[in-house]
């Protein structure tokens, strides 16, 4: 059964073949999908996956203009195969480490019915692209917080949950993230690292007043969606910190 991991990409020539090298390692805990979408980058992106993707046939380029992170990993759910049995996202900065995986395949082997696994991530602000590890001067901090790429989710649970909306122009994750939460899955919460999440001037997150902006207003969706529908459950409170952070302001 396939493993498919979905990557949008947007001027991150820098950055993306270290996030697919990460992907390719975990090439033995399950038959790898990558499906890549160039969402109108302008620098070497495409050119870069593409070249991986010729010597590796598990990666799928596809390309369209410009038109947000939402709308390209929509695209990328489009490109689904149908005997994909586990989704996955990876943003094209990151790194996925090794065995993360096949650490949470075993957890959907040993409880039959689970819908994901939604581990830790670590903070980091600078990794080196060989190793695809923290550098040694790095500054780190693990956490269990908002990320789609710390989840593995089942393709049943994927497609009860639906398309991203592409409303949301910085929070489309968190929005996502609690519709997922809000059909009242079941779950497990590893005490494992899934990414590293780098930490670089290019992040979106660090357009903090947008994104807060975003982020208020899928907690209200949510929670009128909540109101609307009492079958619908709240989001659980799984947020906490698992090392002290090396820096403030992270």
């Amino acid at each position: 059964m396939k493993l498919s991991v979905i990557m949008p990409v947007h001027n991150r020539e820098r950055f993306v073949v270290p996030a697919l090298r990460s992907l390719l390692r975990q090439r033995d805990a399950a038959h790898l999908d990558i499906i890549v979408i160039d969402d109108g980058s302008t620098d070497g992106s495409a050119e870069a996956v593409r070249s991986m993707a010729d010597e590796n046939p598990c990666i799928r380029l596809f390309r369209h203009a410009h038109m947000g992170v939402a709308a390209a990993r929509n695209a990328g759910l489009r490109q689904l195969p149908a005997d994909a049995g586990f989704v996955s996202f990876l943003d094209s900065d990151d790194i996925s480490l090794a065995g993360r995986f096949k650490a949470d395949l075993a957890h959907f082997e040993t409880r039959p019915g689970l819908d994901l696994t939604y581990s830790l991530m670590t903070l980091v602000d600078r990794i080196d692209d060989e190793t695809l590890e923290p550098a040694p001067d790095s500054r780190m901090m693990t956490l269990r917080g908002l990320s789609l790429s710390t989840a593995l989710f089942s393709r049943a649970l994927v497609d009860r949950v639906g398309w991203f909306d592409e409303e949301f122009e910085l929070s489309e994750d968190t929005d996502y993230l609690l519709r997922v939460f809000e059909t009242g899955p079941r779950y497990e919460l590893p005490d494992s690292v899934a990414i590293y999440y780098r930490r670089h001037a290019g992040n979106a997150t660090r357009e903090n007043d947008g994104r807060l902006r975003d982020h208020l207003r899928a907690i209200h969706k949510s929670m009128r969606r909540r109101k609307a529908d009492p079958s619908l459950r709240e989001a659980p409170g799984f947020f906490e910190y698992k090392s002290p952070p090396d820096w403030q302001g992270m």
